[in-house]
């Protein structure tokens, strides 16, 4: 009996372990955040671009951003737990480094009487905007990766979104707002990361807009969807920029 209670307890997800966690079994917690330690360093270091040692700030934020992933994961939300965590550790440790950066800024920024410091002093301003957008490039590749996770759980592709996305602006805010009618209606959002279809019948009910023209442009709906639920930075401000201001 024991080897099989042990069977079915090695056999849980860590999906489903945070489930437990975040319904407050906080042993688990605690064994959880050290088993995959090793994992949060190697994130947090192909961040710093280097070695991460136990006393760092860098490997503090690392743990404190693992476990706002605990806090925070929805598996109804699509995608894996581990490239979530993964996301969010990366984010908030661009965070820091933006913030630390920021202070270095302002303290060669009162020496710049010195012409050395001024030198000083732009030297590391590049570096740093150089650093940012090799970052940044980074993110928004990652953020595309675990997109495309998601959205071939709903048997979608990038090819599909290009030759079946609305056309016209206005055909593209329709469907946006019907999105965002979707993921603003709790139980409906879990009915489509569930059942991995759009609820059509509900949403015709709800929108502004006709049954056909949500089957049609139903691809591109629930791939706003899945944007706007997930914690998506970069392709939240592509939505931005399709919205009227």
């Amino acid at each position: 009996m024991f080897s099989i209670l042990f069977s079915l307890k090695k056999e849980r997800t860590i999906e489903q372990q945070v489930c437990e966690i975040q319904k407050g079994n906080q042993t688990l917690h605690n064994q959880l955040i050290q088993q995959y330690k090793p994992f949060i360093i190697k994130t947090v270091s192909s961040v710093c671009k280097r070695f991460i040692r136990e006393e760092d700030d860098e490997l503090s934020i690392g743990l404190i951003a693992f476990n706002e992933a605990i806090e925070k994961y929805s598996p109804h939300k699509g995608g894996s737990f581990i490239s979530f965590a993964e996301l969010l550790i990366k984010r908030r440790l661009i965070d820091y480094i933006r913030k630390e950066a920021k202070v270095r800024e302002v303290v060669l920024h009162t020496d710049e009487e010195d012409e050395n410091a001024v030198q000083t002093y732009l030297d590391t301003k590049l570096s740093i905007d150089e650093f940012y957008k090799q970052i940044e490039q980074e993110q928004r590749r990652e953020e595309i990766i675990h997109y495309q996770q998601v959205l071939k759980e709903f048997g979608i592709h990038f090819h599909d979104l290009v030759e079946q996305s609305p056309k016209h602006k206005d055909a593209r805010i329709n469907a946006i707002n019907v999105a965002k009618l979707l993921v603003d209606n709790e139980e409906l959002l879990k009915q489509l990361f569930q059942k991995k279809q759009l609820p059509i019948k509900q949403l015709e009910n709800m929108a502004e807009v006709s049954r056909k023209t949500i089957e049609r442009n139903r691809k591109y709906i629930i791939a706003v969807a899945i944007i706007l639920a997930g914690d998506y930075v970069y392709l939240k401000d592509y939505i931005k920029g399709v919205l009227p201001s």
